[in-house]
Formats: structure tokens, sequence, C-alpha cells
């Protein structure tokens, strides 16, 4: 009997390791894939229409938005509603975008500065998360602006910026809305966070410009944000893409959590630091709390319901965190142990510290701070949860290395 509950466990391991082998193959051939932009041919309507037809559905091919709840479309025949309910946190206000589709008739009901017609063939990017999506939507050809040359990480978009392609037009409240006037894109995307003082939406808006908000960092998953990439490709007719890109992500996600949920144990884990007397938690329902659990965590702020942040003194974090096994997603300007050390010699007593068990996002960063797992890691979910995998349960995915997550340098504390 013994021998053969042993023979069930060696055949589970073994396909355990098997589906870790291949899960390792389909991340390795997506990571060789990230400096590529494709040109994928879109089954949906790409060209504008020569003679309107009422009875013709102009988007026979439409995206369904199953993690993400930021945003909404209703199709009709020749327009599509996209809503954007949530822009930002505490947000009293909804953004409706009316898109339709080029050289059919424009529906009534709308204010014009709602309407935009699709598919678009320029857009302007305020924020480097959108970048991704555009090159994952095969779309960097579109790009005439961006608004931080410095802060870009995506191979192809970098290099449009060197091929001299690109207008750098300026961040948030420093935006140069007459830069952006003079290359006349057809699309303004950008984010808000309900502050006028820094926002750079109303002033596009006023300028007369079409402006979309994107309000991916306000969901509160890693799929939820990623699934925003469907929220681009609505304005350039892109949903075969959209929902062929998303699904492959989708399921390489999955495949990993799946693998993680098998672990024997669950670490404890603890993030963020300690800045100018506040440490910034993640709340027990973000998506940086989601992503622990999916790796095979056991994230110590778990029963918390917050959404957003909790800003927690250093008594108060390291109460509960001090025999906390691993620590993520500290200081970016940490490299070492000793870095950590050096800020504060309270941190040596946290036992994370002590056994140099630290693991930052900081493998993807350009030569002027651009750090790409703010960039490219929120549109590559997958990707970040296999790093925290290998970070919390190393002999699950043996095969991978990170990409966007190293370990901090290990040195004795003394």
């Amino acid at each position: 009997m013994r021998q053969k509950v042993h023979s069930r466990k060696v055949k589970s391991f073994r396909g355990l390791l098997l589906l870790a082998w291949l899960l390792w193959i389909s991340l390795s051939a997506c990571n060789r894939q990230t400096s590529k932009t494709k040109s994928p041919q879109s089954s949906s309507v790409a060209k504008c229409s020569t003679a309107y037809d009422p009875n013709v559905d102009y988007f026979p091919n439409k995206v369904k938005v199953t993690e993400a709840k930021g945003f909404t479309v209703e199709y009709h025949r020749n327009y599509k509603v996209v809503s954007v309910k949530n822009p930002w946190r505490n947000a009293d206000t909804t953004f409706q975008y009316v898109l339709v589709q080029c050289n059919t008739p424009i529906p009534s009901g709308f204010d014009k500065s709602q309407i935009v017609q699709v598919p678009i063939n320029s857009v302007v990017v305020m924020s480097t998360t959108h970048l991704p999506l555009l090159d994952k939507l095969g779309l960097v050809d579109r790009l005439i602006g961006v608004s931080d040359f410095k802060q870009v990480n995506t191979p192809s978009v970098v290099a449009e910026i060197k091929a001299g392609k690109l207008k750098e037009v300026g961040r948030s409240n420093n935006t140069n809305v007459e830069k952006v006037l003079e290359i006349r894109p057809e699309l303004v995307t950008t984010y808000g966070v309900g502050n006028p003082k820094s926002d750079s939406h109303p002033k596009l808006i006023e300028a007369g410009l079409p402006v979309a908000i994107i309000a991916e960092y306000m969901e509160s998953s890693p799929l939820g944000r990623a699934e925003w990439l469907k929220f681009m490709a609505l304005f350039f007719n892109r949903e075969t893409e959209a929902e062929r890109v998303f699904s492959q992500m989708e399921s390489r996600y999955n495949s990993i959590a799946k693998i993680a949920s098998q672990a024997k144990n669950k670490p404890t884990v603890f993030s963020g630091f300690d800045s100018r007397g506040t440490w910034y938690i993640p709340g027990g329902d973000s998506y940086a709390a989601k992503f622990i659990a999916d790796a095979g965590g056991d994230y110590i702020w778990k029963d918390d319901r917050s959404t957003g942040s909790l800003n927690l003194s250093f008594e108060q974090v390291f109460d509960r965190a001090q025999s906390a096994e691993i620590w993520v997603n500290s200081s970016q300007a940490w490299k070492s142990v000793n870095d950590v050390t050096n800020t504060d010699r309270r941190y040596t007593k946290f036992r994370a510290v002590k056994d140099s068990k630290l693991f930052n996002p900081t493998a993807r960063m350009n030569a002027t701070g651009g750090n790409d797992f703010w960039e490219g890691g929120t549109a590559n979910p997958d990707v970040v949860l296999a790093d925290l995998v290998k970070a919390l349960h190393p002999e699950l995915l043996p095969q991978h290395q990170f990409v966007y997550y190293r370990p901090l340098i290990k040195q004795a504390i003394k």
C-alpha cells in the first residue's frame, strides 16, 4: 500500500515538473518576443467604410471584459460606447467615449467631445504603462508622441525615439499642450488622480484634443490591470488581437498560479518600506496582495480589505512583520542588504533582512532611472508572477530566470 502511495506521489511530482518545464518554454518564448513589434492582420474593420450600410455590423469581432472592473463597452452596429467608471480613487465622475466607425453616421444624443472616429491612426501617450499595450497590439507605428523619453523602456518605442520619429510633450501639469496640438494626434491617452493641479487631461480637453483616460492602476488584480489592453484595442478596431493576446496571457498566469498552489509551505511575506516616518503597505485586497497569494505566499496583511495602501508607522509594521520570511517591493534605491541596513539600523531586526530574503523589482531599469516593472510589468502579469514564484518557491520553477525582480545581494548582518 505504501508503495502505491509513493508511486502516486512520484507521478504527481513528475507531472508538476513537466508542467513547470512546459510553462518555462512558453515564458521564454514570450520574453524573447518582448522586443519585437508585430503587425497582425485584424479581422475587425480596419479601414474606413466607402458606403454606409445600416444593416452591417461594423464590429463583428467584439471583446468581452472579464477581469477589469473599471471600464465597459457596449457595441452598436456602427459605434461603440466605452465607459470608464472609476478613473481615480473616490472619483465621482465617469468618462464616456463614443467610438464611431469612420465614414458612418454619428449617433445623436452625445456631446461632440465624446466622439472619436475609429480606427485612429495616430496617438500620443502620456503614461509609460500604455506603451506595452500598443506594442502587444502591433500599433507602435501609430505612436507619434510620449510624455517623457527618459522613462521609456519598451524596446520598440525606444527604437522609435532613437530614430527621431517621436515627439516629447511633457508630463502631468508640465504637458506642452501647444506641442501636442502641433503634431495633431487623433487620440491622447492619459490618466488622472483627481487633482486639477497635476492632471493633464483637463487642459488637453479644453484645447479640443480627443482624450481617453486609462485607469488600469485602479484595478485590484494583476489580470484586471492587464485587460486594459482591450480598452486600448477598441480605439484601433483591434479586438481580435486583444482577445488573443489576453487569452494567452491569462492562460499562462493561471498555469503558474496552479503550480504555486501545490507548494507544501507558504512563506510569510510583507512589502513596502518606511519613507519619512510612513510605511505604505499594500492592502489585503490590492493587486500586490493578489500577486503574493497567487505566487504561493502568505501575505501578513491578507485579512485587510483595502484595495489601496495602508499608511502605517515603522513600529506598526515591525510588530507584525519582524518574523516574516520574505520581503518584496522595498525601496528602488536599494541594491544590496547593506543598502537596507545603512538606511535604518532598525531593519537589521527583521528576519527577512537577517536571512537575506529580499526581492526588488529593479532588474530592468534604464540608464535614466525608468523602471520597466511599472511599464512592461503591468502588461505582463504572467512574467511578474513567475518571478515571484521563483522568489518564494524556487524549486517549482527551476528553469525560470528573473525578468523584473532581483534578489538583493547577500551580505552578513553585523
